[in-house]
């Protein structure tokens, strides 16, 4: 009896693996459709303002919850940055798919999300006050824009550390979630471009048709031992 229930659960943990992407895919569908419903709402009484962080809460928290509902953590974790660290290195939060025995991260995509065109009229109740600390790392990091940030802290890492623009909302789209995923973006510095929100929305215009988030997953896998290969892709979220 004994022998047969580890087989069930053998087959049962092979099978979970081998669809992870689809899970994975699912988790961010799932959050990017919840995410949405802020997206398209309008307040009749113009007295609801979605700023930018209370729409990343919601979709981290119903990725979360929804990922583990479907077991994921032990294969794909989410590191969610404090604001300190979403200063200095230009990332919200980190997704790394993790190796089966290790542990370790073999691939990871740090995003950085984009809000709709608006983003900064938050009213003042809805600002989070500045410690001392974040003042600090603020100052420390004014040099540099958030998309260079994060760039050079996935460049720095490795072709297996992607970056991920993620943009709730575009000036042609206010009501869908899209995204830019690359491991080639530091090349751009040496060519003196500026990267910002502009010429990564550049890469929307021209892209069409857009890849789903399980391809992008999938795609960044399969490049198994290629090491130097470079990706850039664009994915519709919703």
């Amino acid at each position: 009896m004994t022998a047969v229930v580890n087989i069930i659960k053998d087959i049962f943990n092979k099978t979970m693996k081998s669809d992870f992407c689809q899970r994975f895919a699912d988790c961010i569908s799932y959050a990017s459709q919840r995410t949405r419903e802020y997206l398209v709402f309008k307040d009749p009484e113009n007295k609801f303002c979605v700023s930018s962080s209370l729409l990343k809460e919601i979709f981290l928290m119903t990725y979360i919850s929804r990922s583990v509902q479907l077991q994921l953590p032990e294969m794909v974790n989410c590191t969610i940055m404090t604001q300190k660290q979403e200063i200095l290195m230009g990332t919200d939060w980190v997704w790394a798919v993790l190796d089966d025995s290790s542990k370790d991260p073999k691939v990871q995509i740090a995003v950085h999300v984009f809000h709709m065109a608006g983003e900064e009229n938050v009213p003042s109740d809805q600002v989070v006050p500045m410690t001392e600390a974040v003042q600090m790392a603020k100052l420390e990091a004014s040099d540099k824009t958030k998309q260079e940030k994060i760039i050079t802290f996935c460049s720095s890492i490795g072709k297996d550390c992607y970056t991920l623009f993620m943009f709730f909302g575009t000036n042609s789209d206010p009501v869908n979630i899209y995204g830019v995923l690359s491991n080639n973006f530091h090349v751009a510095f040496g060519k003196g471009v500026d990267i910002n929100k502009a010429f990564i929305e550049n890469f929307l215009k021209r892209s069409e048709p857009y890849n789903s988030p399980a391809k992008m997953l999938q795609t960044i896998l399969h490049k198994g031992s290629r090491q130097e290969e470079t990706v850039t892709m664009v994915v519709k979220f919703t």
